[in-house]
């Protein structure tokens, strides 16, 4: 790492951006190789960054030359110490609900009244229509097969052979698809 001058301090703490640019510019590297190793549960790898750079800032405030340690070492041990803080705190037992949690899709929206009362009504048609279109061999394997059973499985509860059920199967798929609106 190139050693950073006392100029380049001096102007990053008073606030010029150009030297806080290049402040950062020049600790980046060693940054981004600290959250590399510091991600966890609940703290990736960009948030492993920002907690660097908040440790870079912080380095930059406490820092006094007089002391004769070099910004630089000074400010890889505020930033190794920020990351395995912001890493010890994410990984802590009371957030683990949170870091093995899995997130609910947020496009899928639950639906309101009006759709519930449409898919309601919806659902009682095509139940009508089962009911009057097929016969009891059909719907049984119909509902049987929306179930998930299999055509052997449901010729067990229904007393008849497997193949009896696939052909009323097949029936019952013909007369809905005939009468769909």
């Amino acid at each position: 790492m190139q050693p950073i001058s006392q100029e380049l301090l001096q102007q990053a703490k008073a606030g010029d951006e150009t030297a806080m640019a290049a402040l950062i510019a020049r600790m980046m590297p060693l940054i981004r190789k600290g959250a590399w190793s510091n991600r966890a549960p609940g703290l990736d790898f960009e948030d492993a960054v920002q907690e660097g750079l908040i440790g870079l800032f912080d380095a930059l405030r406490r820092y006094d030359a007089a002391q004769g340690v070099p910004f630089a070492g000074f400010a890889a041990l505020c930033i190794q110490h920020a990351q395995q803080d912001a890493r010890r705190a994410a990984t802590r037992k009371k957030h683990a609900p949170l870091n093995d949690s899995v997130p609910l899709p947020e496009d899928e929206a639950a639906p309101g009244p009006e759709e519930q009362t449409i898919a309601s009504e919806t659902y009682n048609r095509v139940m009508a229509r089962i009911d009057t279109l097929l016969s009891p061999l059909e719907r049984a394997a119909l509902l049987a097969s929306l179930d998930g059973q299999s055509a052997a499985r449901a010729a067990q509860g229904l007393g008849c052979s497997p193949k009896a059920v696939e052909n009323a199967l097949a029936r019952a798929r013909r007369k809905l698809r005939a009468s769909a609106p």
